[in-house]
């Protein structure tokens, strides 16, 4: 094999990969969405471009801070793991994630590629966290912090700061209302490449335990800050 074959090879692979995501039909598969995954993370970043990538592309429906809009469902983006951002838009990039809106988005010449993700998911995770999310009501959050607790910390950790090494999000400083309507998807099956038996725990939820977990996490901002919301909100906490 002649010198300089193999990294061309390789070169040549992240490229069909990268291809493969730009199709609209059929889905992409899950390696492939995987291939470009690590094909962006090994990319340098630059958040500079991003601002202005998602200045043009992103920010009339996430906000110009991306703290998102509850009353439209959408999400914060701001602070959110930068592995995780990464691979939620290769997941849209490949249909591996069902948005309509977020299909289009992504199959913009300025969305298309691994580079433009990376460097706009390195602005997002530089940002501030988002303020004044918006919350439930309050009745269940107690409810809601025991299942959290019980069944979901172990990955999303205590604070629900989540976990960059398995695309683990954070789910702290997020609107109550996106919370609830991904609790939903999420048991339904509407993301294709989640484990099983997350898709399962989660469609056995009654409607009063999405939104119990919801209302508790929209209220987490930070680390030790939990028994302080809970406590204005009057709730008990041990």
């Amino acid at each position: 094999m002649a010198k300089g074959s193999v990294p061309r090879v390789a070169a040549l692979m992240a490229l069909a990969s990268i291809c493969a995501l730009a199709q609209a039909e059929p889905r992409a598969s899950e390696e492939a969405v995987d291939r470009a995954t690590q094909t962006a993370l090994a990319l340098d970043v630059h958040p500079d471009r991003g601002a202005l990538r998602f200045a043009h592309h992103c920010a009339r429906c996430h906000g110009t801070a991306g703290q998102g809009d509850g009353d439209r469902a959408i999400p914060a983006l701001a602070a959110q793991r930068f592995s995780y951002l990464v691979r939620q838009l290769a997941n849209f990039a490949g249909s591996e994630r069902d948005s309509d809106t977020m299909h289009r988005v992504v199959s913009q010449p300025g969305l298309r590629g691994p580079q433009a993700w990376v460097d706009i998911a390195a602005y997002l995770n530089r940002l501030p966290p988002t303020g004044g999310a918006q919350t439930g009501n309050g009745r269940r959050a107690a409810l809601g912090r025991g299942i959290f607790h019980e069944q979901c910390a172990s990955c999303h950790r205590g604070d629900a700061r989540g976990d960059s090494d398995d695309f683990v999000p954070s789910l702290r400083n997020q609107q109550y209302s996106y919370l609830v309507n991904q609790l939903r998807k999420l048991g339904q099956g509407y993301r294709h490449n989640v484990d099983e038996d997350l898709v399962r725990f989660l469609g056995s939820f009654e409607d009063q335990d999405i939104d119990a977990t919801a209302d508790y996490l929209s209220r987490l901002r930070g680390p030790g800050a939990v028994r302080r919301i809970m406590r204005d909100n009057g709730i008990v906490v041990d």
